[in-house]
């Protein structure tokens, strides 16, 4: 059993972040634990009105609950031609027991009735980093610029990673390689951010 000091939870049962996050922090001298680590925890209501509110709250709350280090993010998928919708709503945007196919389906049908052609839109993430005494100790944002296909494309990732393709490539999340998408993606980005203040802070 590692020392607790080392542990960082990752506040998050999807097994797609999971995977994410720890191929970017795996390197470091941490033990990158999961909410499967942890009976019964159930996960805090999401009512913030910004990625930093959502993900400090679930960051604070899993630290509390763990009494552990806890790494929490929220994201959201903002469309220019909705008005930035579903942003901060993503995971919930076609309601709380939808599939992200049910997700990715209702995007697209609101997509076409707007007519719009340019179809941009950009991935937004923010990672917060909390100890089990209340402190936060570091808040991260990323933001990758891209545009929505007219259908799914590709078997990665997971999400709307089927439908968004960055700018500078013409693949969608879910085509590309994982080492680019771990490079060039917003929550990437946002990781990225936050291995360096975890080389700091260590």
């Amino acid at each position: 059993m590692p020392e607790t000091s080392r542990v960082l939870v990752l506040g998050t049962q999807n097994p797609g972040k999971i995977k994410e996050i720890a191929s970017i922090l795996g390197d470091l001298d941490l033990s990158l634990w999961s909410l499967r680590e942890f009976k019964n925890i159930e996960p805090p209501e999401e009512n913030g009105d910004t990625y930093s509110e959502n993900a400090i709250a679930k960051a604070l709350f899993y630290a509390e609950a763990t009494g552990l280090c806890v790494l929490a993010d929220d994201s959201g998928l903002e469309v220019t031609a909705l008005a930035n919708a579903p942003g901060v709503f993503s995971a919930r945007y076609a309601g709380e027991n939808a599939s992200d196919a049910d997700r990715r389906g209702l995007l697209l049908s609101e997509l076409a009735k707007t007519g719009d052609r340019d179809r941009r839109a950009r991935f937004v993430a923010v990672v917060a980093i909390a100890n089990a005494d209340g402190a936060v100790l570091n808040v991260a944002e990323g933001i990758c610029e891209g545009a929505i296909t007219f259908a799914p494309r590709g078997s990665g990732g997971f999400g709307y990673d089927p439908l968004f393709v960055p700018n500078g490539y013409d693949q969608t999340f879910a085509e590309l390689p994982d080492d680019v998408k771990n490079r060039i993606s917003h929550r990437a980005r946002a990781l990225l951010k936050t291995k360096q203040f975890l080389k700091s802070y260590q």
